[in-house]
């Protein structure tokens, strides 16, 4: 049986990430750990029942010695292989001592570990933790001014808080931990005027949130509709806003509540949705990411992690954060790192691509692109190609989603693109031979971009253009070259396909389908997809394109009609139905006519 003291050294729950630096286990619980007197109040107990009723310090320890009566009866019948002499007679101590033994080893046996996790035992466990919770308010009150006399109730309440953890491996009783009410209580404990205990409970509900706990999504939606029923996200903006990250066990407790925002968020659009719907944690997290340091800290990175998870889960939240001027904050944090590069495989690192991540997601939406237009987001991109180092890639990443889409917004990127001067730039990095997939993937949809987004005949559309044109098209050429490459590692992949379906019936060539089509993806498919269509475009704009593609195709003994076939495969695999769907759709088969 675990004593109070072994409760109190553990250095709590465990979970998907790593805290760090670890919290001293001496300080856990630096409120409730101690009586007035400065040790601890089981152990208390024990002495006093030890030593009660003999006040003598010289009495012999020890077995008491036999009475003078050979007859007396002392002690147990001697075993059969106990000597003569009887020297292994009984245990040699009274039944009282043997108690008071029992109890050192066991001071609560009311606490072993049940045979059966069920019903039944969580009715007694939340019965148990609710009298915990009103016996503490009820001496907090009554005892305000003085904390001896409820501190180990305190303590008491510390334990079975912490006891609600094995319900991480019983998730088939979160539905019914629900009804009986304890996870509103445990939530409530999230005011608790001991903040030791608000972060207490805080880690309970990041473990029993956690994505390794085996639970169904009834089981999980159980539990936490009813925490977000108890304003658990209010009450986790109130403990960010009241703990103090100066000291360590508050900046882990602000680490445990970030840790169950991203339980609440991944993976689960509908509950994600309903974390950005409040105000205060968004804008809390957006002042975090601010915060300056000396180093970039744990719960700093965290807090951008946080937000890139946010704003990956769906259009709305993208679009919320959009609104509360996330672009703008974010574009000026990672604008530090357009010569600087932060430390490799340190937090910083990690705090620098979540800031790039969550703007190229917001990026993805016009208001997005509106707002990342607004704050020179497009200047800043072009600086970062030209000087940036390790900002580079992500730059150029955030570049190509900006100036992605349909819409107007779209258009008005690839617009300032031009104006900025970013053509020189974007061809540059182009034409450099070491290019890896990457960017070579994010600078042909950026080509793609622009040639489907400028209006015709403006002049952003021209200069576009003439850069294909200029140097004896040595840039078009470079595109018919990609394309070998990219349609050179598919066939590859395709040829292997065909010689697997050779031997499967329809249903298993159906098991199959999604497995292949990411095969033909990973072998570079959506690369010389948009390959093709920017040389249709440059085929259907410039008749000395089109030549010069003809005669580079030919070299091969090939012909517009393998551009021609890779559009015709993308086309068939549009959804009509949606606007976007069918506009990508017209355009398609209106470039599909020029190759005839």
């Amino acid at each position: 049986m675990t004593s109070i003291d072994e409760l109190f050294k553990a250095s709590g729950v465990g979970n998907k990430r790593k805290l760090e630096p670890l919290r001293d286990p001496n300080e856990i619980y630096k409120s409730a750990r101690l009586t007035s007197n400065g040790s601890s109040s089981r152990h208390a107990r024990v002495e006093d029942e030890a030593t009660n009723g003999d006040d003598n310090d010289d009495v012999e320890a020890g077995p008491a010695p036999p009475p003078e009566d050979e007859d007396g009866d002392y002690g147990p019948d001697l075993p059969p292989d106990d000597d003569e002499d009887g020297r292994f007679f009984g245990g040699g101590i009274t039944a009282q001592e043997n108690e008071v033994l029992d109890y050192v080893d066991d001071p609560d046996p009311s606490t072993d570990a049940p045979d059966k996790f069920d019903s039944a035992w969580l009715r007694r466990t939340a019965i148990n933790f609710e009298k915990r919770i009103n016996k503490n308010a009820e001496l907090r009150a009554k005892f305000e001014d003085e904390p001896q006399k409820f501190i180990a109730s305190e303590a008491d309440l510390d334990a079975d808080i912490k006891a609600l953890s094995i319900l991480s491996e019983h998730p088939e009783l979160y539905a019914e931990f629900a009804k009986l009410g304890s996870v509103e209580s445990l939530v409530g404990l999230l005011a608790h005027e001991n903040t030791d205990i608000a972060i207490d409970a805080v880690e309970i509900i990041n473990e029993l949130t956690d994505e390794d706990v085996a639970a169904d999504d009834d089981q999980w939606n159980a539990l936490v509709d009813a925490l977000l029923a108890a304003d658990l996200l209010g009450l986790l903006v109130s403990n960010f806003e009241r703990l103090d990250e100066e000291q360590e066990v508050d900046r882990s407790g602000v680490y445990y509540a970030l840790s169950v925002v991203e339980n609440l968020c991944s993976g689960r659009t509908a509950t994600a949705e309903q974390v950005t719907e409040n105000d205060k944690l968004l804008k809390w997290l957006l002042r975090r990411i601010q915060v300056k340091e000396a180093t970039v800290s744990q719960n700093k990175q965290y807090a951008a992690e946080v937000l890139a998870i946010l704003v990956q889960t769906s259009s709305k939240n993208r679009r919320k954060l959009a609104s509360l001027d996330a672009v703008d904050i974010m574009l000026q944090l990672v604008a530090s790192y357009r010569k600087r590069d932060p430390e490799k495989g340190g937090e910083e690192e990690e705090y620098m691509e979540n800031l790039f991540e969550a703007l190229t997601c917001i990026a993805d939406e016009p208001e997005g692109k509106t707002k990342f237009i607004e704050a020179e987001g497009v200047e800043l991109c072009l600086i970062m190609l030209k000087e940036g180092k390790m900002s580079k890639g992500a730059a150029l990443r955030l570049l190509d989603h900006a100036m992605g889409g349909s819409g107007q917004s779209g258009t008005e990127v690839c617009q300032r693109v031009v104006e900025a001067g970013g053509l020189k730039n974007i061809f540059t990095l182009f034409m450099k031979k070491s290019n890896d997939n990457q960017t070579t993937e994010h600078l042909i949809g950026i080509f793609g971009s622009m040639l489907r987004l400028l209006p015709a005949d403006s002049p952003e559309r021209i200069r576009t253009l003439a850069k294909f044109v200029e140097k004896d098209y040595e840039k078009t050429e470079k595109l018919v070259k990609l394309r070998r490459e990219y349609a050179a590692r598919l066939q590859s992949v395709d040829e292997a396909i065909r010689a697997e379906q050779a031997g499967l019936d329809a249903e298993e060539k159906e098991e199959m389908a999604d497995e292949w089509f990411s095969r033909r993806l990973d072998a570079g498919l959506f690369c010389l997809q948009t390959l093709d269509v920017v040389l249709a475009w440059l085929v259907a704009e410039d008749g000395g394109a089109r030549k010069t593609i003809q005669k580079l195709l030919a070299d091969r003994d090939e012909t517009l009609s393998v551009i021609r076939d890779t559009i015709q495969e993308q086309i068939e695999g549009i959804d009509a139905e949606d606007t976007d769907g069918k506009d990508t759709r017209d355009m398609l088969t209106t470039l599909v006519d020029f190759l005839q």
